[in-house]
């Protein structure tokens, strides 16, 4: 089977200066894959790209087969979802209504069907978002907006969901939740790629890390092979002791 995304010779640079050099990539169906690196590393720029969103890259990155900057925005938007790290909304929309939002690319029409409803339901109770969903956006605190911004790519029924820092603003309680969905959602067959910067969390619940370092691949594999104590060194320039016992998940403990 042919993976969902594929990259080769994939870069980007800003005012001349390389964000993005990727040789090749592969990102199938039902994989959990955190993408790590320091500020400034290339993460948010590979989601951007992956997501349609920066159609100035060089080389070759192709959904389903065909080149991302070739697909219809609307056709690509039915099957990609994007959560960034931050959303603004400055009306007074409800937190319903910024998850129903994800129905756009569906919409036909001014009115809601059936399966818009169904989405919505879901996704509020797969993000526990139930309770405030009558509430204004604007007021909610950055966990529970960003935790309503994740319904909305949810309530998308997307094929790949992409995500730029999804526990950013969550508390432990809600980012172990989060990380439960999102291995859900990769039962269910979905892809998920997720720009983050703990370490721990990516070991705890990916399939496999890619690090990135100066915009290239500095590792891909899985975790326990990714993360390792002379790749933390070199890339994120701390002391790390990676712990992995058979049959468990590894996890990593930082020198003080």
């Amino acid at each position: 089977m042919n993976p969902l995304f594929e990259l080769r010779g994939v870069s980007m640079r800003y005012d001349g200066i390389v964000a993005l050099n990727v040789a090749e990539l592969d990102f199938p169906l039902g994989q959990f894959v955190s993408v790590v690196g320091p500020n400034g590393a290339g993460k948010s720029t590979l989601l951007g790209i992956m997501a349609g969103l920066r159609p100035e890259y060089e080389g070759h990155c192709r959904f389903a087969g065909n080149e991302v900057k070739r697909w219809p925005r609307r056709r690509l938007a039915q099957a990609v979802s994007f959560v960034p790290q931050t959303l603004r909304v400055e009306f007074p929309f409800t937190a319903e209504q910024v998850v129903m939002m994800g129905r756009t690319p569906f919409g036909d029409g001014l009115f809601e069907t059936p399966a818009d409803h169904e989405a919505l339901e879901r996704a509020l109770e797969f993000t526990d978002t139930v309770a405030f969903r009558h509430r204004d956006f604007r007021s909610l605190s950055g966990g529970e907006r960003q935790r309503v911004v994740l319904a909305s790519a949810l309530a998308q029924d997307p094929q790949a969901l992409l995500l730029d820092e999804p526990t950013a603003f969550l508390d432990v309680k809600h980012q172990l939740a989060v990380q439960r969905v999102l291995r859900q959602l990769c039962a269910r067959g979905i892809l998920v790629v997720a720009a983050t910067h703990d370490l721990n969390l990516a070991a705890a619940f990916c399939d496999r890390v890619v690090v990135l370092h100066r915009g290239g691949v500095a590792a891909d594999a899985a975790p326990a092979e990714a993360l390792r104590a002379e790749v933390i060194r070199s890339v994120f320039e701390v002391e790390a002791i990676l712990h992995a016992e058979a049959g468990k998940r590894p996890w990593i403990r930082y020198d003080a």
